[in-house]
Formats: structure tokens, sequence, C-alpha cells
């Protein structure tokens, strides 16, 4: 819950993705503070400026705005920060053991370039005849990167790097390339599962992405701009950074690095001192310098467990808008003739609006009621929310203790299937 889905504007990868146009600016202009804050079931597009580290570039290199088995999994501790104490060229190392299962993706599709609207005018039909232009096809390519993680070939990326593609082709790091098949992609999460016809590939170890904490070793692994085999390095600078507040549209708490991440690296493995991937490179600020993010391998490895089980992957939902409570929201939602809301409680989450015929609506859950905890666990705003509820089940039960007019009140909710075909949440 809490602003989402499609990956929606891939990037030209003329080596970045094209800024989102923030049409919501003059359209928010007006609205009250607490508004602008509430954490939104509905999946809307932020625009903040956020750039995916892939996409799709035209085959001119002019920039193009548009765009089975579980893995085994050996589960390892964060370890602590400072190797080179101890081994000075550990980062040679790592990149000598992991270096053979990063891979390069190049991706194309077929676009059909439309006639000017003016051209179809009558006018210049009845003079112009069979000379006006007649619409053509040009050929988008994308590139990003991905890691092994099967010795038979299968291969974890962005979705943004294959969305859309006709072709997929995965070159390994000795030149050798394959004809990839997409088995599944979720925009969401921007996680998609490409398969080759091979075997005994060499395939990256998975770490454990809880746990981690800022200042540990990050090692970014890919093929920025296209330069195979690209390594960089740097920290942890954050952890549990929500979608909403770096602008993404997606379902995802970021790892922040401030390894350089590029355009071309999106799939890449960011991993840790030991070697084992506790993420994957997906996205930058444009216009920053040292401000990477990561899908946590956690987040990464459930959902290419349920790509590569059934080609999709399943997003539980209760189907609210709802904001983080503060004094300061508190006064300015009761000052707010316009709100509609009267708030008694100084901290919690607040239901803004809830969605029709979503699971909340189905259980009673009612715009004002003040959510305190989720199968027990204290919530303090949207994301908190968003967490316990990914981590549910479709179908299962997940017990909300709310404040309404003064009341303790527990309701028990079934989250349903995120509905990736609607904009509501």
């Amino acid at each position: 819950m809490y602003n989402i889905p499609p990956n929606d504007d891939n990037t030209s990868e003329q080596y970045k993705k094209s800024p989102v146009n923030d049409s919501s600016a003059t359209k928010t202009r007006n609205v009250a503070p607490w508004q602008k804050a509430a954490f939104n079931l509905s999946l809307v597009l932020l625009g903040s400026g956020m750039t995916f580290a892939g996409g799709y570039l035209a085959s001119n290199y002019q920039q193009v705005s548009n765009n089975a088995s579980n893995l085994a999994v050996s589960r390892v501790d964060a370890a602590p920060p400072l190797p080179v104490a101890t081994d000075p060229n550990f980062v040679t190392r790592i990149v000598k053991q992991v270096g053979p299962a990063v891979v390069r993706i190049d991706s194309s599709r077929t676009v059909k370039t439309n006639i000017p609207e003016e051209f179809r005018d009558p006018f210049f039909q009845r003079f112009f005849g069979s000379a006006l232009p007649s619409p053509r096809n040009r050929v988008e390519r994308g590139l990003g990167s991905g890691f092994i993680i099967s010795s038979d070939g299968r291969i974890l990326t962005n979705a943004h790097v294959v969305d859309g593609a006709d072709t997929v082709k995965v070159t390994l790091t000795g030149g050798k390339t394959y004809q990839g098949k997409v088995l599944g992609k979720d925009e969401l999460t921007d996680v998609a599962v490409v398969k080759i016809q091979a075997s005994n590939l060499p395939t990256v170890k998975i770490g454990n992405s809880n746990g981690l904490q800022p200042g540990q070793w990050a090692i970014a692994i890919g093929n920025p701009l296209g330069l195979d085999n690209t390594v960089t390095t740097g920290i942890i600078s954050a952890t549990g950074r929500a979608s909403n507040l770096i602008g993404s549209d997606k379902r995802v708490d970021y790892l922040q690095t401030d390894a350089a991440i590029n355009p071309g690296n999106s799939g890449g493995p960011l991993l840790n001192a030991q070697g084992e991937v506790i993420g994957m490179n997906t996205a930058i600020i444009q216009g920053a310098q040292g401000l990477g993010f990561a899908i946590p391998i956690n987040t990464a490895q459930r959902i290419s467990n349920q790509l590569i089980a059934t080609g999709k992957a399943q997003h539980p939902y209760l189907g609210i808008q709802m904001v983080g409570l503060t004094p300061e929201i508190k006064q300015n939602i009761n000052s707010d003739p316009n709100s509609g809301l009267s708030v008694d409680e100084d901290q919690g989450v607040l239901v803004v609006k809830v969605m029709p015929n979503s699971p909340a609506a189905k259980a009673g859950i009612r715009a004002g009621d003040v959510i305190q905890k989720l199968n027990g666990q204290a919530v303090k705003d949207g994301n908190s929310v968003q967490q316990v509820v990914e981590n549910s089940q479709v179908g299962g039960d997940v017990r909300v203790e709310l404040r309404r007019r003064g009341q303790t009140v527990t309701i028990g909710v079934q989250p349903g299937a995120f509905p990736t075909a609607q904009i509501t949440q």
C-alpha cells in the first residue's frame, strides 16, 4: 500500500531515462500540506527526476522518451566493514569471484512512428495526396546488466531493462551471446527473470539484505554506458529508503549507496565485502552525485521465486490512502475546512480515504480511522504499514488495531491481490 505501480516511462538508454514530467506540481499547488504528505495507495507517478539505470534508446542513438524451483540461498549475516585491514585486495578477489556471473543484456523493440496529426487534415491530403509521409518503424535499443542465479541460465535483472522488448540478447563475460527469454517481470518492484539455454554457468552467492548497516562496504558490478564489467565501490549510505521519498512509483524499500551507479548498471549486483549479492542496482537521482539505489536482494529473491514459478508476482494490498500523524499534521487537518475529517490522535496512521470495493472497504475500515497496530506491530507512517501488508499473504488475515472516535477497534482484513491493471492500489 502506498504510492506505487508500474514502471511506466521506460527510458531511453541514451544512457539515461528521461525525467518524468511532474504535471502534478501545478495541480497540487493549492493543496493543503497534510494532503501532500498522504501515502496514496493509488498508484501514481510522482515524477521527481528518478532515473532508472537502464532502458531504451533509438537505433540512431537519439533519446527516446517511453518508455520452477526456488533459488538455493545460503543466508549470511551482514558482516562488519573494513575487510581491507586483513585483505587489502578484497575487491579484486570479489571481482574475480563474481565477475563471470555478471552479464550484459541488450534488448530491442520495434516502434511504429505515427504521422503528425496535421498531415491527416483533409486540406493536406487534397493537395499532397500520396506525397504525404507514411508511417515508418524504428528500432529502440536498451542496455542493462544482470546476474546469473542458477547454473542452467536463470538471470535476475530489472523489469525496465526488458520491458516491451521484442528480442533480448545476453552476453557473458567471455563474450559468448545467447538469446534470452523473459520468464516474467514485475513492474511494482522492477524485478525480472530472463532465461538462456545454457548449462554449467557460474552463479552468484545470494546474501541477506536484512540487517545491513550504513557504513558497510558496497561493490557494484555492471555495464554502465556499455562498458562491460565495470566495478565501483562505496558503502551502504542508508537502508529502508521508501519509494515515495525517492520519487519512484515502486513497492520497494531501497538500499542507498554511494558506489557509482550509471545508466547500463540496471540489474547488476550490489555486493557486500564477502562477495555476496545484497541488492540489485536500479536507479539514480538525476543531477546528484553519490546517490544510487538498489533493490534489496531479499525483495528481489522473493519476487523472482514467484516469477520463476508462475510468470507473475502477487502483491497484497488493502486499498487505502493514508498519512502518518504528528501533532502538526493533526492540527493542519482539523483546521482545514475542506478536509472533512476530525482527528483526535497525535500519532498513528490516519486513513484519509478508502478505495471502493477494496479489501479495506469490505472489512469496514473507514476514512478517519487511525491505525495503531497491524498484526500486533505498532505502525507510525505509511511506509511501516506498507511493509507489514507486503509481507502478508493474499487472502490471509491482517489484524488492524485502530482508534475510532476515541474507541479502540480491532478489524480483520483479508488483503487482496494488487490490481496491477488499475490505477488504484
